[in-house]
């Protein structure tokens, strides 16, 4: 509650601000339909006044001793709510005056109490410390917008990214594709930048037959360079088959569910893991890396909600035994970034982070919001499916995995490096979405194949 003391002081400030508000509306011609939405740029095309607008950090100025008194009603902790009472305490700061253009008009809408105006009339200009900052710099100096924001600033700077298409895309389709036309797949998608590319998989053509011609594939890709290729095998004689094919790098999978482990791979977690042991200390004798998988680690088609707690168990037990990297797969793609990140606090803290890849499905349309919380909490490699392709065949209703064109068109927007050729990547999967005889699954890769000039884009 105010006190009778600060009252004469907020009523006089109330009076500055009110005239400050007549005569700068005097001053600009414009219009806005609410005050509750800040003022964007665009709304002064002929400005070059509004310079920025910036919520100070902790060390930022401090106001002087003469000015206290008159920013007390500011200054006070106080309950949040419609009353305009708060709870927090802030400081309010002010910046000289050759730190401002002149005649600058600057609109705020503060996460204090209620929305509320914020003018800068050079020299009188108050601002809310201990906030997210962005800066809105002028064009008059001929440079870019520059945008600060302490989400972006904990973005990695490099992702690598694990094309899964030519496996885990093409293992659910119906219809037998032509070995030639999977080695030009593969070829396309080198030819794109991409450097791990997952090729096929070494399991009984009982269970999957669309890749019972791994060994043949293998074969019609030998000749790549530069380019990882690694293979799926389920068990020891799997892994015996793949290395005879050539193969340099192996995965194997485990569930976080035990209901799925039994369904999908008819054996429990405790068996599946046993199983994966003798392929990771035959792998060792050869140095031969093996990437692990975890499936249903935000949700099980049978048992429904899966504990973290269980996710990290696995994860451990796979790095534990030897594996290179753990890809943490939300099968059937019900994940969302509220979910994703106990998930990922958990795994993180029995596996370094720098060790783990997330590997999303696009079922709820969610897999791009969960890669970027992922960002945000360190993860730097990210599985990926050209064109979209994919879902599990032992996962009733998942769909594709989230498509690398809508991935990569994010990371370059995001300044993040995956040195990948978007218009390449994009015609990779133009020709494999040709020969299934459907559109591609990639947002981006529709939206940019509208564009008749889509370089001024990518």
């Amino acid at each position: 509650m105010l006190t009778p003391k600060v009252l004469p002081a907020c009523q006089w400030w109330t009076t500055c601000l009110s005239n400050a508000v007549k005569r700068s509306l005097l001053n600009f011609n414009f219009q806005m339909s609410s005050l509750e939405e800040p003022l964007g740029l665009d709304n002064f095309p002929s400005l070059s006044g509004v310079c920025w607008i910036q919520r100070f950090s902790p060390n930022a100025w401090s106001p002087r001793e003469y000015e206290t008194e008159m920013g007390n009603c500011l200054i006070e902790g106080r309950q949040c709510s419609s009353s305009n009472s708060c709870s927090e305490e802030y400081t309010w700061g002010r910046k000289t005056k050759d730190m401002y253009c002149s005649d600058s008009l600057l609109w705020r809408r503060s996460s204090l109490c209620r929305s509320r105006m914020v003018f800068d009339n050079v020299s009188d200009s108050w601002y809310l410390q201990g906030h997210q900052t962005r800066h809105y710099h002028s064009s008059s100096n001929g440079r870019e917008s520059d945008l600060t924001n302490k989400f972006l600033r904990v973005m990695p700077k490099f992702v690598k990214i694990v094309e899964v298409g030519p496996r885990d895309g093409l293992q659910n389709e119906k219809n037998t594709i032509p070995t030639a036309v999977k080695i030009e797949l593969i070829q396309r998608l080198a030819s794109s930048g991409l450097s791990i590319i997952e090729a096929t998989s070494f399991v009984s053509s009982k269970w999957v037959p669309q890749l019972a011609d791994g060994k043949d594939v293998m074969e019609g890709i030998k000749h790549i360079e530069g380019v990882m290729f690694p293979v799926l095998t389920p068990n020891l004689r799997g892994f015996e088959a793949a290395i005879a094919a050539g193969a340099k790098e192996v995965a194997v999978f485990a569930s976080a569910s035990e209901a799925f482990s039994k369904s999908n791979i008819n054996c429990s977690i405790k068996e599946s893991l046993a199983r994966y042991l003798d392929v990771t200390l035959a792998a060792k004798k050869l140095a031969i890396p093996v990437r692990g998988y975890v499936s249903c680690v935000l949700g099980c088609p049978i048992e429904g909600e899966v504990p973290p707690s269980k996710v990290a168990y696995v994860a451990k037990e796979l790095y534990d035994m030897g594996c290179s990297e753990i890809s943490l797969c939300d099968t059937i793609g019900v994940g969302s970034p509220g979910a994703v990140i106990p998930m990922l606090e958990a795994v993180m803290s029995v596996v370094p982070t720098e060790k783990l890849a997330v590997h999303f499905h696009d079922t709820y349309g969610q897999s791009l919001a969960n890669i970027l919380i992922s960002l945000q909490m360190g993860i730097t490699t990210v599985d990926a499916s050209v064109s979209g392709l994919g879902g599990c065949p032992y996962a009733k209703g998942a769909s594709g995995n989230v498509a690398t064109e809508d991935v990569v068109y994010m990371l370059q927007g995001l300044g993040i490096k995956t040195n990948v050729d978007l218009r390449e990547l994009i015609a990779a999967g133009d020709f494999i979405s040709k020969h299934l005889g459907r559109q591609s699954g990639s947002k981006a890769a529709i939206a940019l194949s509208r564009i008749a000039d889509s370089s001024k884009i990518i």
